[in-house]
C-alpha cells in the first residue's frame, strides 16, 4: 500500500536558455498576452542546455517521495531511449513503478523548453504515449490501496479515463487531488463537473480557472479599483463556481503573483517565497503536490500548507529542471522557522 499514487504525464525534457529571446506584449481592452520571439530566419546562439525528465506524473511522484511519502506512479511511455532515461532516473528515487504502462508501439513524451531571461518559459511538447492511456491499462488495485490519488494534467485521449478513476476513488474512499489540464478545461466546466464534484482538493492556475468558469478577471478602471483588495471579486466568483461540496479546498495559483485558496469559510492569499528564478517549469507541480502533502503533515492547516508549497516551488524555480531544487519536509520547516514573518493573509467570507 502506498500513501499516494500519482497519474499523469512522463516526458524527457530538453532545456534551452537563450538571452536573445525577446518578450513581446500584446494588449487588448480586457486581455494581455505575452509571446517569446526570436528573429525569423536567424541562427540563434544559446547560453545553456540541459536535459532531464519531466511531466506532471514524474514531477509530482518525485516530490511526494522526496517529502517522505510512500509513492507509486502511473504513467505511459514507449520503448525507446527516452523511456530508458526515465527508468534510469527512478533508480535513485523511492517510487513504485509497478503500475507504469509501457507500449512498444508508441513513443515517449518529449518536450523542448525555451527559457527567457526573465526565467519564464515556452514549452514545445510532443505528447506521445501520454495522450494514449486506456482504462484497461490502469492498475485500479493500486489506486484502491492508496490513501491519496493525485491526478496531474492528462492530455488527449487520456482525459477519457478521468471520470472512471475519480468515480472509483470516491467509491473506495480514496482522497483525491485534481490538478486540471488544458485539454479538459478547454471543453468547459460541464465536462469537468463530475471530477470537480468528487475531488477533495482542486488546483488550477488563474488562466485555467478563468477558462474553466468563463469568468474574466477585470483590470482596474477609473470607476472600479481592484488592486487594493486581498481577493479580486472575479477570483471569488471563480472559487464559488469551482466548489461543489463543503469538504473541498480550491486553490488558484498566479505564478509570480502568489497563490489563493478557498475552503468555503475563508479566502487565503500567500505571496511567492522570495528567491532567484531560473526556470518556472515544474513549479506548479511542486506547489500542488506539496500543498496536498502538507495538509496531511499540518493537520489540514491551509495557511501552513500554502507557505510550505510556496517555499518548495521557490526551490524548483531556482534551478534548471522540473525536479531539481525540491526540498524535504525537514528543509521546508527549517525555512518556515527562519522566516516567521512569511505567512498567509486571510479574509473571512
Amino acid at each position: 500500500m502506498n500513501d499516494v499514487i500519482t497519474i499523469g504525464s512522463a516526458t524527457m525534457d530538453v532545456f534551452v536558455e537563450c538571452d536573445d529571446a525577446s518578450i513581446v506584449s500584446v494588449r487588448q481592452k480586457t486581455r494581455k498576452r505575452e509571446f517569446m520571439s526570436y528573429e525569423y530566419g536567424a541562427k540563434v546562439e544559446i547560453n545553456d542546455f540541459a536535459s532531464n525528465v519531466g511531466g506532471g506524473g514524474i514531477n509530482t511522484a518525485t516530490n511526494f517521495a522526496n517529502l517522505g511519502l510512500s509513492t507509486g506512479a502511473i504513467f505511459k511511455v514507449g520503448d525507446d531511449i527516452y523511456s530508458q532515461g526515465i527508468f534510469n532516473f527512478f533508480k535513485t528515487r523511492n517510487v513504485d513503478l509497478s503500475s507504469v504502462i509501457q507500449d512498444k508501439n508508441d513513443t515517449t513524451g518529449f518536450s523542448i523548453i525555451l527559457t527567457s531571461f526573465e526565467g519564464d518559459r515556452t514549452v514545445l511538447a510532443h505528447r506521445g504515449a501520454n495522450g494514449h492511456i486506456l482504462k484497461s491499462e490502469i492498475n485500479f488495485d493500486a489506486i484502491k490501496e492508496a490513501k491519496l490519488l493525485y491526478i496531474a494534467p492528462l492530455n488527449g485521449e487520456s482525459n477519457k479515463v478521468l471520470d472512471d478513476i475519480v468515480n472509483f476513488a470516491e467509491e473506495n474512499g480514496v482522497y483525491v487531488c485534481f490538478n486540471a489540464g488544458s485539454t479538459g478545461i478547454k471543453k468547459g466546466l460541464n465536462y469537468l463537473k463530475n471530477i470537480l464534484k468528487y475531488a477533495h482538493i482542486v488546483v488550477l492556475n488563474k488562466e485555467e480557472a478563468s477558462m474553466a468558469t468563463g469568468i474574466q478577471l477585470r483590470p482596474d478602471t477609473k470607476d472600479e479599483k481592484f488592486s487594493h483588495m486581498l481577493i479580486h471579486p472575479d477570483l471569488k466568483s471563480m472559487f464559488q463556481s469551482l466548489r461543489y461540496n463543503d469538504y473541498q479546498i480550491i486553490v488558484i495559483t498566479d505564478g509570480g503573483g502568489g497563490a489563493y485558496a478557498f475552503d468555503g469559510e475563508n479566502y487565503y492569499y500567500c505571496d511567492c517565497f522570495d528567491g532567484p528564478v531560473r526556470s518556472t517549469l515544474g513549479a506548479g507541480d511542486a506547489f500542488a503536490s506539496t500543498f496536498c502533502a502538507a495538509l496531511n503533515r499540518f493537520d489540514k492547516n491551509i495557511e501552513k500548507s500554502l507557505v510550505a508549497a510556496s517555499i518548495n516551488s521557490a526551490g524548483v524555480v531556482s534551478c534548471f529542471g522540473a525536479t531539481e531544487g525540491l526540498l524535504t519536509f525537514e528543509q521546508i520547516i527549517q525555512k518556515m522557522e527562519q522566516n516567521p514573518d512569511y505567512t498567509c493573509k486571510v479574509e473571512h467570507i
